[in-house]
Parts: structure tokens; C-alpha cells; sequence
């Protein structure tokens, strides 16, 4: 998968729908902050890069919108919007980090126009750059795949959750173009079914051998012998641990057991060691997700429903951190993960 996620166009930000998929493959252009964010909240548009370069796009869409409506308030208008953006999910910092790379290059900028024009060159910068950290990290991550190997992935860390090429599935793709044959085993991830929708998908268009399992499924065939190593994303690292789609904590807790290899693959921005894991909000999504399943009821209405949409795993159930500038393993006390 080669094209962009997100993108700038005349109109505002660009983006695949990626609520449609794989049924149907469609763009939209967000016009407006708050169409950015609702499609931020809907997850039209997600995954933690992929976030943070719509944090930063939403900010350049910020001065546009604030230079058509709003010339003498532009700086404060812009401030708004920015303050929308940062809060349309609280666990994933990239969105934040977005947000704030642009936004300072604005408030430096006296005049309006000119804010307006480096707002949109930094957000384009910050998603050229993605795409090149993402690649790296696969670069650097393709070593840690044996020819022959399965890999178990949660959720979609692909190019979907990036402006391209993607963080775990980044890995899978440069140990493919470096010519080693592998399986990839998808776990569907509910609710949302991200593994199975987006995962899958991807996988399947670049023809890399992808199975999709229930996520109960994944421990079964770590104990029969059938998963050689599980790569995952993440939406944030802690000084103490890692925050990714929930179930996550769920198969490192498995691969321990199993003596079986887990890595998280995240780049730079991803980390946020100014916190542990006791500090960061955890979001809690709609109960519908869980209580119906394509348009049928699947839970009594009387029955309550938890629905966290990421968990936290421990930095000791993780093998390494894969990143734009090598793999950090054990005992974790990088610069990158120090307070």
C-alpha cells in the first residue's frame, strides 16, 4: 500500500474513510476543525502517527478557516481549534504532539498570512518525515524476522495508522522486500475489528500471506507451537510501559509464558516518558460498539458494558522497542524513555 492516508488538499484535509473498509474504499475531505475532529473521534481517521499528522494538518486547517472568518482573531482562533484537536482522544500522544509541533511555528509568526502558509509547510514536513521514520523502522525492526517465520500483529499498525508504510507492519513489509517469506497472523481485534478490517486488507493488497484469528484465538497457537513472534504498535510509551489496543497486554502476558519474542515498533514521537502508567487517561468508547455487532443487539439493554479501547503492558513483558533509530531493549533506561 503506497498512497498517502492524510493528506492536504484546496478544499481542507484528505483522508481514507477507514470506517468503510474493506467494503468500500472512499476519501473525504474534512473542511472544517470540527469535521476533523468528529472524524478523528470516529475513527475515519486513527492510529497514533497517523494522528499526530492529522493534529498537524488540523492545525494548518485551523489558520485557513481562521484567515477566511476570523483575520483579527486569527492567533486565538487558531489556539481554539488547536485545543479541540489535542482533545478528541486523550491516550494517544501523537495527536497532541501534532498539534503542538505547527501550532508554535504559528504563535511565533505575527502576521496571519505568513502563520498560514508555515503552518502548512510544517504540516506537510511532519508527513513526509513520518513516512521516512516509518521505513526506517522497518529497516532497523526486518533483522528480528527469521525466513519462514509467523508473526502475530493486534490491531493495525500499518500504513493506515501512518501517513505510510506503517510501524509493525512497517517491519513485516521491509522483511518482505528483503526478500524473506513469512505468514502474518492477524488477530481481528474487537470491537472494532481493526486487525481483521484494516489489517488484513493491507496485507492482502501488497500479497503478503495474512491469516485473520478471534482474539481469543492467539493464545491457543502460541501453545501449539505456531507463532514465532508477535510485533505490535503503540499509541504511547511511558517511562514504565506501553499503551496499545486493548488485548494487547493480554498476548504479551502469553508470549511471556510462551518464551515467545514481543516487540512494539513506535517511533519517537510515540514516546512520553514525562509519564507513567498510572497518569494517562485510558478512553472509554460507546457501549454500542460491544452491545451490537452490525446493526443486531448482542447485549441485554439491563447489562452493563466496559469498553476501554487500549490497555497497558509493562515494559519488562517487552523484548524491544522498535524505532527510527534502533531497537532499545532491556533494562530500558534510553534517554528516550528517562523523565
Amino acid at each position: 500500500m503506497q498512497e498517502r492516508t492524510i493528506w492536504w488538499e484546496e478544499g481542507g484535509v484528505g483522508l481514507i474513510d477507514q470506517t468503510l473498509l474493506p467494503g468500500r474504499y472512499e476519501h473525504v475531505v474534512c473542511a472544517t476543525v470540527p469535521r476533523l475532529v468528529a472524524a478523528i473521534q470516529r475513527l475515519e481517521v486513527r492510529g497514533a502517527p497517523a494522528l499526530g499528522v492529522a493534529g498537524a494538518y488540523g492545525v494548518a486547517l485551523a489558520c485557513k478557516v481562521a484567515l477566511e472568518d476570523k483575520p483579527d482573531a486569527f492567533h486565538s482562533s487558531v489556539q481554539q481549534d488547536a485545543a479541540e484537536l489535542r482533545s478528541a482522544r486523550p491516550t494517544a500522544v501523537n495527536l497532541t504532539w501534532g498539534v503542538d509541533q505547527v501550532l508554535a511555528a504559528v504563535m511565533e509568526e505575527k502576521d496571519p498570512v505568513a502563520a498560514a502558509d508555515l503552518a502548512l509547510r510544517q504540516a506537510e514536513t511532519l508527513a513526509d518525515e513520518d513516512e521516512a521514520i516509518c521505513r526506517r523502522i522497518g529497516s532497523h525492526g526486518a533483522g528480528i524476522i527469521g525466513d519462514g517465520a509467523t508473526v502475530l500483529t493486534h490491531c493495525n499498525a500499518g500504513a493506515l495508522a501512518c501517513s505510510a508504510w506503517g510501524t509493525a507492519l512497517g517491519v513485516i513489509r521491509s522483511a518482505v522486500a528483503m526478500g524473506k517469506g513469512l505468514n502474518v497472523i492477524s488477530c481481528e481485534t474487537r470491537p472494532l475489528l481493526q486487525g481483521s478490517r484494516l489489517t488484513a486488507w493491507e496485507l492482502s493488497r501488497d500479497s503478503i500471506p495474512v491469516t485473520t484469528i478471534i482474539d481469543s484465538q492467539a493464545a491457543y497457537l502460541m501453545q501449539k507451537g505456531e507463532i514465532d513472534l508477535v510485533i505490535v504498535g503503540a499509541d504511547r510509551i511511558c517511562r514504565d510501559g506501553v499503551f496499545n489496543k486493548i488485548g494487547t497486554y493480554m498476548h504479551a502476558v502469553t508470549a511471556r509464558y510462551h518464551k515467545i519474542p514481543f516487540y512494539v515498533a513506535a517511533p519517537r514521537s510515540t514516546f512520553d516518558p514525562s509519564r507513567s502508567i498510572a497518569d494517562v487517561i485510558v478512553e472509554e468508547r460507546n457501549r454500542d460498539e460491544v452491545a451490537s455487532f452490525c446493526g443486531v443487539k448482542t447485549a441485554p439493554d439491563d447489562v452493563p458494558v466496559r469498553n476501554y479501547a487500549f490497555d497497558s503492558t509493562p515494559l519488562d513483558f517487552i523484548t524491544g522497542i522498535i524505532t527510527e533509530e534502533g531497537i532499545i531493549t532491556r533494562p530500558y533506561d534510553h534517554p528516550w524513555l528517562l523523565p
